[in-house]
């Protein structure tokens, strides 16, 4: 039975002028058990548009796999009858949304702005601030990097760190917060960045100071704004292009395979891909950017949140990259690594064979363009109870089970092939 979309609208999310309340919406828990289900569900989902009060926030994939559904108050026995007629297994994640979101972020604010201290989910500007900040604290090591404007004119702001500035090294380039609610991971790049500059953890710095390393926390300013300000749900980007619908996901938007599967010409659709790609002007200018340091790039690590995998290229196709076995024996190692922090269980594997068609992301681009030795995309915590609302005191315990497995990402690419994250030449 094909859910009638009529049913489901509400005020869209574009035009709410308050910050948009979850008030008793409610995750549910759903596994399908035959392709019958699956293909009802997954209907649901090219159905669900920003507007509607209902969204996935995990996609159906298979039949056996769980999905994350929010629902709006008022259609939940709606809902629920059509599922007790489906041969699927239902249990509430979250029972109140809005809830969820209140104590996410328990830091009172006042009229100060947080500290980047990893006890809060910081605001652009407190990140971009912080970020600002330590260029004067470290003028001979770091180096703010403004690449290019978003489609609401912000600067899309990161970091470029290097000990050695004067010595040509292996690059590795980090992108965080390309989906705007996927607070996480720009909480993680802070951390990182910390950990890489203060650590005395003899390895950490080691790491720190054999490569060239680009941060970007934010890659999507536009849409992390609005999360924050209006939309806590909110994915995009902030683009304009109908009179309900606005913005393209951005992890769709690249030019590698675009449209080949796990997207959407549908400008509602959380999964729209953008009328042609590179649409979306922050990614246009940060794919320009890539471009400009990918000769010497040996590794594109990209955080998404959540579901707790490490994934390889590529998403429109199960077809195996070139160096697929030695890329999971690494992802193995790390895995486990991370796993020895505080137990916490990763999958990993190619995203087309772990999750689902997904075509036109940054990591598919820079695999498929300029076939970059070390590229994954970390799915972050966690699994399945708080989904994209991980409470804040769990920032540092996910960032050193993150910091544990990238160590061992590098350690076990050199010992493959020594030699390979060797200076270069002297610049003078």
């Amino acid at each position: 039975m094909k859910l009638l979309i009529s049913f489901f609208l509400a005020l869209p999310f574009c035009m709410v002028a308050t910050k948009l309340s979850y008030r008793n919406y409610k995750v549910y828990k759903i596994t399908p058990h035959d392709e019958t289900a699956l293909k009802e569900l997954q209907e649901w989902g090219d159905e669900a548009m920003e507007f509607s009060k209902y969204q996935f926030w995990s996609g159906p994939t298979k039949v056996g796999s769980e999905t994350n559904l929010m629902v709006a108050p008022e259609m939940q026995v709606y809902f629920e009858r059509l599922l007790a007629a489906m041969n699927v297994d239902v249990s509430t994640m979250i029972e109140d949304v809005q809830q969820v979101i209140d104590m996410e972020n328990r830091w009172v604010r006042v009229d100060e702005p947080n500290p980047v201290n990893w006890t809060v989910y910081n605001t652009l500007d407190e990140i971009n601030n912080w970020l600002e900040e330590l260029t004067v604290e470290y003028p001979d090591v770091v180096e703010i990097l403004k690449p290019g404007k978003t489609r609401e004119g912000r600067d899309i702001v990161g970091l470029k760190l290097d000990f050695s500035p004067n010595v040509e090294k292996q690059v590795v380039f980090m992108e965080f917060n390309i989906h705007a609610r996927e607070w996480i991971t720009s909480a993680t790049a802070t951390w990182l960045l910390n950990q890489y500059l203060r650590s005395e953890d003899i390895d950490v710095r080691a790491l720190a100071e054999r490569y060239t390393w680009y941060f970007f926390p934010v890659m999507n300013p536009d849409g992390f704004v609005y999360s924050h300000e209006v939309n806590r749900m909110w994915r995009k980007t902030r683009t304009r292009y109908n009179i309900h619908c606005w913005g393209a996901d951005p992890n769709r938007n690249w030019g590698y395979k675009w449209m080949n599967g796990g997207a959407s010409q549908n400008p509602c659709s959380d999964i729209y891909a953008g009328p042609e790609p590179f649409s979306e002007p922050s990614v246009k200018v940060m794919s320009q950017f890539i471009e400009s340091v990918q000769e010497n790039m040996v590794a594109y690590l990209d955080f998404h949140s959540y579901s707790q995998m490490l994934l390889l290229p590529f998403g429109h196709t199960t077809e195996h990259l070139a160096n697929y076995a030695e890329m999971m024996k690494i992802a193995e190692i790390a895995m486990n690594e991370l796993k020895s922090v505080y137990d916490t269980e990763y999958v990993f594997g190619n995203v087309a064979e772990t999750i689902y068609i997904a075509s036109g992301s940054s990591m598919d681009w820079v695999k498929g363009e300029f076939n970059t030795s070390i590229v994954y995309t970390y799915e972050l915590r966690d699994k399945g109870q708080f989904g994209f609302l991980l409470p804040a005191d769990q920032i540092i315990p996910n960032c050193e089970e993150t910091l544990k497995s990238i160590l061992a990402i590098f350690r076990e690419y050199e010992a493959l092939y020594p030699g390979q994250n060797i200076i270069r030449r002297d610049l003078g």
